[in-house]
């Protein structure tokens, strides 16, 4: 019997609709992978759009409600559904990087993403339990369409996408996540800031592993890192990098003052 291809199982959790089936999905690849039950081989083509949910409504980001500053609960489970909204196309983001372009490098590449999309399966979880345990759930407020966007203008290359999804998008988060945990402590809400730490200290590796194996490809091209990923995020981004940075966990995994502070606005 022919073991199944690692690029066969990340389509069918890109196809998988519901976000909870989804989420056990992708901590199901991982185990798989870690077992040795899927053959290395990303030959199956990934969907251009994932299976997603009725709900929650996705909206342009123009016509997203504001949030307020979460001091408030109802401002605060706002801000927790945008956070479990991005944690759960994070998933998506993860396994299609894996199954699109997970062949070009080794099986270390694979292991790495692997953990990404398990780590971002949990992350939702968690997320969406702390919005039950206020009274809300994942679904209850529309989200923002824009998030996918990201992996569709770099479904052609990987360095584009490493240099986008991790290294631009997630080390956003790397900036805007401290002050977000400190306006929920201030708001006495331990509970969501302990969840965000956690969230936080994760997404420092999942940043690292975007600058590794984006140094790798490059290596591998014979492109200068640094440079190739001001061309990529010119090119590819629609937006400035906006200031401030949080240059000490930015460092952490690698993503030196070197690469963004030169192009940021």
């Amino acid at each position: 019997m022919t073991m199944q291809s690692l690029g066969e199982a990340a389509r069918a959790v890109l196809l998988t609709p519901d976000p909870h089936d989804k989420r056990r999905a992708a901590r199901s690849l991982a185990r798989a992978w870690r077992q040795g039950r899927l053959d290395h081989r990303c030959d199956t083509p990934m969907p251009d759009q994932p299976a997603w949910p009725a709900a929650p409504e996705l909206l342009e980001p123009g016509r997203m409600p504001r949030r307020g500053k979460g001091g408030s609960e109802r401002g605060r489970i706002a801000l927790l559904h945008a956070l479990a909204h991005i944690e759960f196309v994070a998933i998506d983001l993860a396994v299609d990087l894996i199954g699109r372009f997970g062949d070009q490098f080794p099986r270390e590449f694979v292991d790495d993403w692997i953990g990404v999309a398990a780590d971002e399966a949990m992350h939702f979880a968690l997320l969406d339990r702390r919005l039950r345990a206020l009274g809300s759930h994942y679904g209850a407020l529309p989200a923002h369409a824009g998030l996918w966007e990201a992996a569709q203008i770099t479904a052609d290359d990987v360095l584009a996408r490493l240099a986008i999804v991790p290294m631009v998008l997630e080390a956003r988060g790397l900036d805007v996540t401290p002050p977000t945990i400190d306006r929920f402590q201030g708001a006495g809400d331990e509970a969501s800031a302990k969840i965000l730490s956690r969230i936080f200290n994760d997404e420092i590796r999942h940043v690292r592993a975007g600058t590794v194996w984006f140094g790798w490809m490059c290596d591998e091209r014979g492109f200068n890192a640094v440079e190739t990923w001001h061309a990529l995020v010119k090119a590819r981004f629609r937006g400035p990098l906006k200031a401030p940075f949080n240059d000490s966990a930015r460092h952490d995994a690698g993503l030196t003052q070197e690469y963004y502070a030169v192009i940021a606005s």
